[in-house]
């Protein structure tokens, strides 16, 4: 008797430990939408327009994950947050994922919540006026450094200067925009952030083509979307709405040929990934062609990269290590089997 009261009790403090927010698909099922954390302004990655129409990378990711649910990308709604803001918002339930160019570290992922994924492979870098004649960071010494509160970037610029016995000062805000226009009316000599960020930045100066990002990129920066923790059900439709999007994007799937493979592909690997074959979207609480319905609104991996960072844009961003590991890059995704 004894041993099945501990054994309840057990269990009762660990559904009160894990799983406040179990059921978090259900919920959004029932609401009619998903309540996605986004960036307050960057471009590329999360930005909104004059007519309040949200674009960016992190963007399209959040309308995948709505089309696997509810085969419609439009049934989403965007909560603009600072970088001090957004954990809170995710762990108080005010948002049901955080795709925020987001850096996956060791104390975010265990105390924070769940990193989904690296939808991004970035690294930090620096921003200098081209008429200060610097040419490395290395000659950064005794300069005075902008960047933004609450993020890894302050925690690698005091790591970086102190490796090379440098000097600086710093200057932080809680708002990007604080820190921007704080950079482009001289209140400071570099800018700091994820260098991708450094390029979306750069658009909003007042003279872009006056400025020039350095060469070196001094961390590593993996930017990928977060869930709660204590709802494996959840983190398994996130994470997956990922791997698919890679997984199109390596077997030639995208927003043009999909319906087509869907219907007329005899690849064992496209059956599988379309529905075809196996019951992988019904396994996590999904229909079979949630795939289908993520590649028709969104395109797969490639198409959501170039459409809004990629060499066409302003952005001008090569894939890089952010190509699929069958092409040099770092982007990897399990077999859907």
């Amino acid at each position: 008797m004894t041993t099945k009261i501990l054994a309840a009790a057990f269990g009762a403090v660990l559904a009160t430990a894990t799983g406040a927010y179990a059921g978090t698909l259900d919920d959004v099922k029932t609401k009619g939408f998903l309540q996605c954390g986004v960036n307050t302004g960057l471009a590329g990655f999360s930005i909104s327009d004059a007519s309040g129409e949200w674009k960016g990378l992190d963007v399209d990711f959040c309308r995948a994950v709505a089309a696997a649910i509810f085969n419609d990308p439009k049934k989403v709604k965007f909560t603009p947050l600072s970088a001090k803001e957004r954990f809170t918002a995710l762990q108080s339930g005010e948002i049901d994922v955080l795709s925020r160019n987001t850096t996956w570290t060791m104390s975010r992922d265990t105390k924070q919540g769940l990193f989904a994924g690296v939808t991004y492979y970035d690294g930090q870098g620096f921003m200098v006026r081209k008429s200060l004649g610097v040419k490395t960071a290395k000659e950064l010494g005794g300069a005075t450094v902008c960047t933004q509160t609450g993020t890894t970037t302050e925690l690698n610029l005091a790591d970086w200067f102190r490796a090379n016995k440098l000097e600086y000062k710093l200057v932080s805000f809680e708002k990007d925009a604080e820190v921007v226009k704080t950079y482009d009316t001289g209140g400071c000599d570099v800018l700091t952030t994820d260098a991708s960020g450094l390029y979306a930045e750069r658009m909003k100066l007042v003279k872009p083509d006056e400025h020039m990002v350095l060469p070196e990129i001094i961390s590593k920066e993996p930017l990928g979307p977060m869930v709660r923790l204590g709802d494996d059900a959840w983190f398994n439709v996130v994470k997956w709405t990922y791997y698919a999007l890679l997984t199109a994007e390596e077997l030639g799937v995208d927003s043009k040929n999909v319906e087509d493979l869907a219907a007329k592909s005899d690849n064992p690997e496209i059956k599988r990934l379309l529905g075809k074959d196996g019951s992988f979207g019904a396994d996590i609480g999904l229909n079979n062609a949630w795939v289908v319905q993520i590649v028709k609104a969104v395109g797969n991996y490639g198409e959501v990269f170039e459409r809004n960072v990629g060499v066409n844009t302003p952005l001008k961003i090569a894939r890089g290590i952010n190509a699929l590991w069958t092409k040099g890059g770092l982007q990897y995704a399990p077999p859907i089997r």
